[in-house]
């Protein structure tokens, strides 16, 4: 299919007439034009995405910036709203500077009616914000609302902009600074993926949709895998270095263990000391989580634990196993981040894990320690299978660090005996293992194989939680 989203055969004002996004498609039969004859410019449609039905909304316009009427507003609620009802995801195309100041306060009543449609959507269909201009104030907020955003290298967000930012704080600042795809790529976390032009963004947003089911009470996506699941994967411990504090690319062991190597990276500028991705092993679509070591040495700060928690969420709101591999020497000290509210953003991460329904593998790599050790989905915060390669260390806290706590009076030579002894005594898997925190010591080489095998055991799952309005989750 090469279709493109019809257009109105007269356009309201403001319409953007330019490009559409196109769904690889052919023929009338693969979109169906809905509200065609509604006010504003803002058009809804049923679509077909690479073979997927799809509620997709195109709310990009040239008059005064894309401004949303109420009609418009209506328009995007009931697009989410329609979604929803068919339980198809649902996609919206954002070029607008906000509500339409000549309209009053029904244009704020328009997205605020969008918002809590969307809102509603939350968990139940995958929702994805395509942003490919101005997206202020109302419409800006719309793209927390979502599950995926994909910025332009165009495009720009923020709720207050830059006459407002200079008049209350006397700062100048231009657009991009202020809310450019850069900001929101490596600062904000508000854009998972951005793209060079419309026509990639689109290619990103079929990407995302093929591991994603159409709604929650269904599976993702399978594809037949010509890939061996049990292919040894002796490169991927390979990657470790010799020094037990050197620093490797954990995308190397991940690429090792997936499908054809394939990773879409979510949030790849953001919170560099955490991965998380989308891929297949065995033909399935997984959730990966994973510690980067070239990054605060794999620590975890807010932003990843904000990463982290929010990604682990997606995953278990749509059915996506979620594979961890844990290589951390616990969180990242330090008094901004204490006063910043480390406590609370770690909760997250462990709220996230602690409530997650669908299969849980953790491959344990290398460190484990202290609190990240527990957040980094443990046996004890429901994991289902917990696997450990022969150089894991699961402990409260590295050798060095024990030592110097507990035995503080020890002169140098004795502390070199002391953690050569912790080390031998505590510092490996098998002591874990026996004490029921690791399911299996695993050679690396079986990694792929052992995961497999795990989801396998593992595809009949199912777990409730207990019924109740709704979580109280720690923001």
């Amino acid at each position: 299919m090469t279709t493109e989203p019809a257009t109105p055969s007269s356009p309201a004002e403001g319409t953007e007439t330019g490009p559409r996004p196109s769904s690889g498609g052919a023929g009338a039969l693969d979109e169906l034009a809905v509200r065609a004859r509604a006010e504003g410019f803002v058009r809804e449609r049923l679509r077909i995405r690479s073979g997927r039905r799809v509620v997709e909304v195109d709310a990009r316009g040239r008059a005064r910036a894309g401004a949303l009427s109420p009609a418009d507003g209506a328009t995007i609620a009931d697009g989410a709203r329609r979604a929803r009802d068919e339980r198809v995801p649902f996609v919206i195309w954002l070029a607008s500077s906000g509500a339409d100041a000549t309209q009053g306060a029904g244009a704020l009543h328009g997205w605020a009616g969008a918002a809590r449609e969307m809102s509603r959507n939350s968990g139940v269909v995958p929702q994805v914000a395509v942003v490919t201009g101005p997206a202020v104030s109302g419409p800006a907020l719309m793209l927390g609302l979502a599950d995926v955003v994909i910025l332009t290298g165009e495009a720009y967000a923020f709720v207050s902009g830059p006459v407002m930012v200079r008049r209350f704080t006397g700062v100048p600042v231009d657009q991009a600074t202020l809310g450019g795809a850069d900001v929101h790529t490596r600062t904000s976390g508000v854009a998972t993926f951005v793209a060079a032009d419309a026509s990639e963004a689109a290619e990103l947003v079929d990407a995302v949709l093929a591991f994603l089911p159409d709604h929650t009470d269904t599976d993702p996506p399978s594809l037949v895998c010509d890939d061996p699941v049990d292919r040894p994967v002796p490169e991927a411990y390979e990657v470790l270095p010799d020094s037990p504090t050197g620093a490797y690319d954990v995308r190397q062991v991940l690429a090792a263990v997936v499908d054809h190597g394939d990773l879409l990276e979510h949030h790849a500028e953001w919170a560099t000391n955490l991965i998380t991705a989308f891929a297949r092993i065995g033909g399935r679509p997984v959730g990966l989580v994973a510690n980067q070591p070239l990054s605060l040495a794999g620590t975890l700060d807010i932003t990843a634990s904000r990463k982290g928690a929010r990604f682990v969420a997606f995953c278990d709101a749509f059915n996506l196993p979620l594979v961890t591999f844990v290589d951390t020497s616990g969180f990242y000290p330090g008094k901004d981040l204490e006063w910043r509210g480390m406590i609370r953003y770690g909760a997250q991460m462990a709220f996230a894990y602690a409530r997650a329904t669908v299969p849980r593998v953790n491959v344990t790599l290398r460190k484990s320690y202290g609190g990240a050790y527990i957040v980094m989905d443990s046996k004890r915060m429901g994991n289902d299978v917990a696997l450990a390669w022969p150089s894991a260390e699961i402990a409260v806290m590295g050798a060095k660090g024990a030592v110097e706590i507990l035995h503080r009076r020890a002169d140098p030579a004795e502390r070199l005996e002391l953690e050569r002894r912790y080390e031998e005594r505590l510092l490996n898997p098998y002591i874990a293992a026996e004490r029921g925190t690791v399911d299996a010591v695993i050679d690396p080489a079986d990694t792929r194989r052992e995961i497999h095998e795990a989801l396998e055991m593992l595809l009949a799952k199912r777990e409730k939680l207990p019924r109740r309005r709704h979580d109280n989750t720690p923001l």
